[in-house]
């Protein structure tokens, strides 16, 4: 009888992790998205297991110059309701000028697992309007995400 291949399954404080810092200047938003949620659930790396927080923290600066293609600044919406008749409305454009990190924010959010663990996995996401960030100290690796409009 041959010997099968013991599977690895990652252990939660094994996972050595690393922080990364992305510059959000001239990326499309969308795509940046799903390159740091890949990041954040660990799925770039072999030892990844689903149910074991794998992924690596993210600080994104100057999340106020990201883009988006087509008409969706004007087009698109966020809607939420507020307690009052009537859902509140704002577009993308409006969210970018009042909010600029939420774009970040709630796109990556949207894409991590609906769970206890995607909402750990959120909060190793850091996002930051200007180019200025507390995280010096943890030393991050300037890495490239997303695609740029060029």
């Amino acid at each position: 009888m041959v010997a099968q291949p013991k599977t690895y399954v990652a252990k939660p404080h094994s996972v050595e992790q690393k922080w990364y810092i992305v510059d959000a200047t001239d990326l499309i938003l969308g795509r940046l998205a799903s390159d740091i949620a890949m990041v954040l659930m660990g799925k770039h790396r072999p030892e990844y297991t689903p149910h074991v927080d794998t992924g690596e923290y993210v600080v994104v600066i100057n999340a106020e110059k990201i883009v988006m293609t087509g008409d969706k600044l004007s087009v698109r919406h966020y809607a939420w309701y507020n307690g009052y008749h009537r859902q509140k409305m704002e577009s993308y454009a409006e969210r970018l000028e009042r909010k600029p990190t939420d774009l970040v924010k709630f796109a990556v959010k949207r894409m991590l697992p609906k769970s206890s663990l995607g909402r750990l996995m959120l909060d190793k996401l850091k996002v930051y309007a200007g180019s200025e960030h507390p995280h010096q100290a943890q030393s991050p690796i300037p890495t490239k995400m997303g695609q740029s409009v060029s």
